[in-house]
């Protein structure tokens, strides 16, 4: 018997693997022979969440796949790991909070088990601190050297959940923007 915290975990890695993995071999890497397009897809959905790393041009995905790399690379790993980001445990308590939303449920649930507010309070707090300084980051970045915001995001999404990707962006960027990226 798994505890819930276990449960969430393995669940939400499983959903943040497949899903992404899904969109990229349907979106990118169709010049790839059929195996290495199933390891490329698997490995760029695990990789923005963990470890930084690449084995394909970032700057050949499509905008779709440079977004949703965007979102791994906020929500990170488990609680406990050494995975940057706001972790998988504040998104599942998040969408849970959704799901109640939705279907005018009082409590949000996550394996039959009701959340507390404080949890639900605390995963909102953390979802817009992300955001806020990704965002203003971003902005920041991108009026101060006249690049394009979704370029932007992706580096200051990097930075902040300790990612390491970058579309090359990084070491063309003058000291402010580099000094708001290592903020």
């Amino acid at each position: 018997r798994y505890r819930m915290q276990s449960k969430v975990i393995l669940s939400m890695t499983a959903l943040l693997i497949a899903l992404p993995a899904v969109l990229f071999f349907l979106t990118d890497f169709a010049d790839l022979p059929i195996g290495e397009r199933i390891l490329a897809s698997l490995f760029q959905s695990v990789t923005p969440r963990t470890a930084g790393y690449n084995t394909v041009d970032l700057t050949e995905m499509t905008d779709a796949s440079q977004a949703v790399t965007i979102l791994l690379m906020l929500t990170g790993g488990a609680p406990g790991s050494t995975a940057g980001g706001m972790k998988v445990t504040t998104l599942a308590v998040l969408i849970a909070n959704a799901v109640a939303a939705f279907r005018r449920r009082e409590d949000p649930q996550l394996f039959h088990r009701r959340l507390e507010h404080s949890a639900v309070r605390n995963a909102a707090a953390i979802l817009l601190l992300y955001l806020g300084l990704t965002f203003a980051g971003a902005a920041a970045i991108s009026a101060a050297e006249e690049l394009p915001l979704g370029a932007c995001l992706y580096e200051t999404a990097s930075a902040a959940g300790t990612v390491g990707l970058t579309l090359g962006l990084t070491p063309q960027l003058g000291t402010l923007s580099q000094s708001i990226l290592i903020l």
